[in-house]
């Protein structure tokens, strides 16, 4: 399922984030090349609740973008149409179907359980300039 995320779904959607042609329920992570060091940029659900950024990996340990979080923490994330930078932290004993349940992003979530093949909780503290301090859905409880 991964070359099917990465080669078909991923260069889909991410230029209709980029455009905001498609729902709140979606962001952009950028992670810089663990080999190349050039700028990497994936589609992914919208994770931001009270200033923190939540992703659950639809492929864990084996997901580009994680494997390049794992030598260079330092992301950025675009959300609600404006760049967000801070410090991502893999939460491997973390419960990604809790997590889910507490985003409550439906469409999201059922197509990266549908296409998934190890979930595995992220969580990005952004900078204090960022100015992340709002977020999505206030009604959503924080994880």
């Amino acid at each position: 399922m991964r070359p099917l995320t990465n080669r078909l779904i991923n260069p889909l959607v991410r230029p209709l984030v980029e455009r905001g042609l498609l729902d709140r329920g979606w962001a952009l992570l950028e992670t810089r090349g663990r080999r190349s060091g050039q700028p990497r940029v994936v589609p992914i659900g919208n994770g931001l609740r009270d200033g923190v950024f939540w992703i659950v990996t639809e492929h864990g340990h084996h997901a580009d973008y994680v494997r390049n979080i794992l030598a260079d923490p330092r992301v950025r994330v675009r959300v609600a149409g404006r760049w967000r930078s801070g410090c991502a932290h893999v939460l491997a004993g973390e419960d990604p179907y809790a997590l889910l349940r507490r985003l409550r992003r439906p469409i999201n979530d059922a197509l990266l359980l549908a296409v998934g093949t190890e979930q595995l909780v992220i969580r990005i503290d952004f900078d204090e300039s960022s100015g992340a301090a709002g977020g999505l859905a206030a009604d959503a409880p924080s994880p």
